[in-house]
């Protein structure tokens, strides 16, 4: 997160005056069920292939027979089984044509041609509209996701790539042609795989089941796995989005369908995208790129101020900030590495532990995420504060995705053109953030207690209704 400044716009003021309404009456939200994902029921039964299930039939080009190009082709026949039937229903008079060529390779041995590339040292899996052909590694690529995030790993990146079938023969339909972006493509081909995920986790898949817990998240993890670097510009050929922008496609699919994916062109994504170039802002001394150093006052301080700046529309008394590490609580249980105590209006800091989470990992070693995974921590434990003065419960089931939603609202005053004063977004915070709120024990879309929401994906979708639509859509959707 970069020193700089932080937006404290009109439409901060209009949405917190929206909540202060809404709590003030007798709200009807509309409240997607924390016992949900999308609709879903959660559950935490196995992921991956099904076992029992005899495998699918396809004719591949340079295949070994072995087990990655088994899993490759049970998962372009249960694809194309599904597009085969979803295109029609979503996009009436088109017809889903079989892709023509499947094609594996080794990228540790010979190389071959294919699209103009030969694949020798090249981990990668492709779609080629040239002959309408997709091709994989089964050497390196497959095997390093599989033993990665498991199966579904496979799943998802070869769904991807089924992805780009799927716009390329719908053409107009999907709002592609010859000079489409990039980006514009490979967000609707990460949207695409969610439509198709969620028609495995309603168990319709024949040779795969995903559970809507552990499952999806690890779905999610390889979304932000193959997320483009911190500083990549959405307007670069080539560029995939941040793991945000990747992560938030694949929900767009999995809860709204094919013919959202197909919503998007370049009007869109402009609006949309968050994936920008770093700029001279971004740099801080003894950090690097983007990262403040978690535990110094003047990015404590920073990072206060934005925080009342957010909320100075609620008429909420702002809590205090005690540094002095976590104490006891007389009406919650405490939290690490931040907790919010009611009882004394007081936000309590672990600076260690804050610092540990907000110091990014090294390449090849463990490590924390990142300085805004701390900064938004405390912002959430800041959003209960706001909501335990203006009348909300703070255990109740809906607390958690309430302050999620919150906290992507912060997070958005700070990604602003024109901010006033404080902190404001780097390339690479979000990330951060997606990486906290997939974790077992996000704090940032938890209760007072700690209690969590327990879908990694339903956290992600609070904060993005947050940071997309701000305060007042929180307070909407998320009261009970």
């Amino acid at each position: 997160m970069g020193i700089g400044r932080i937006a404290v716009a009109l439409a901060a003021a209009a949405a917190l005056t929206a909540c202060a309404t809404v709590v003030e009456g007798t709200p009807k939200g509309e409240r997607p069920d924390p016992a949900k994902v999308a609709g879903l029921e959660i559950s935490n039964g196995p992921s991956g292939t099904r076992q029992g299930v005899p495998d699918a039939d396809l004719s591949v080009e340079n295949g070994d027979g072995g087990e990655m190009d088994q899993l490759a082709i049970n998962t372009l026949a249960d694809v194309q089984e599904f597009w085969k039937g979803e295109i029609p229903r979503s996009f009436p008079g088109k017809t889903f044509e079989p892709v023509k060529r499947f094609i594996s390779y080794d990228s540790n041995g010979k190389g071959v041609e294919v699209c103009k590339l030969n694949t020798a040292g090249v981990a990668n899996a492709f779609y080629c509209a040239l002959d309408d052909s997709i091709t994989w590694d089964r050497g390196e690529l497959l095997p390093m996701l599989r033993d990665s995030f498991g199966s579904m790993a496979v799943v998802t990146v070869l769904a991807h790539e089924m992805g780009h079938a799927v716009q390329y023969k719908l053409g107009p339909a999907s709002n592609i042609g010859a000079n489409t972006p990039s980006i514009v493509k490979e967000q609707q081909a990460d949207c695409y795989t969610g439509v198709f995920m969620r028609w495995i986790a309603e168990g319709k898949s024949k040779h795969f089941e995903l559970s809507t817990g552990e499952g999806l998240n690890q779905v999610l993890q390889t979304m932000f796995f193959i997320r483009d670097a911190a500083g990549t510009s959405f307007e670069k050929q080539g560029a995939h989005g941040s793991a945000f922008d990747r992560v938030s496609a694949f929900q767009f699919g999995f809860t709204r369908g094919a013919t959202r994916c197909a919503e998007m062109n370049e009007a869109e994504i402009d609006k949309r995208i968050t994936e920008r170039p770093f700029d001279l802002s971004d740099s801080d001394q003894g950090q690097g790129r983007g990262n403040a150093q978690v535990n110094q006052d003047k990015y404590l301080k920073a990072l206060e101020e934005s925080l009342r700046d957010a909320y100075k529309s609620s008429g909420a008394a702002f809590p205090a900030f005690d540094k002095a590490g976590i104490k006891s609580c007389t009406d919650a249980q405490t939290t690490s590495p931040a907790s919010y105590c009611p009882a004394l209006n007081e936000i309590q800091l672990d600076l260690p532990s804050l610092v540990k989470v907000g110091t990014p990992p090294k390449k090849g070693a463990k490590g924390g995420i990142g300085d805004f995974a701390a900064f938004a921590v405390i912002a959430s434990r800041f959003s209960l504060s706001i909501q335990h003065a203006t009348g909300f419960k703070l255990d109740d089931d809906a607390a958690g995705q309430r302050t999620a939603c919150l906290t992507g609202g912060w997070a958005g005053l700070t990604n602003r053109p024109e901010p006033a004063a404080g902190l404001r977004l780097s390339p690479g915070d979000l990330d951060e953030a997606v990486a906290e709120l997939l974790a077992d024990d996000s704090l940032i879309a938890a209760d007072v207690n700690g209690k969590a929401v327990p879908s990694g994906f339903a956290r992600v979708e609070a904060f993005s209704d947050g940071f997309y639509r701000g305060f007042g859509y929180c307070v909407k959707k998320y009261s009970v």
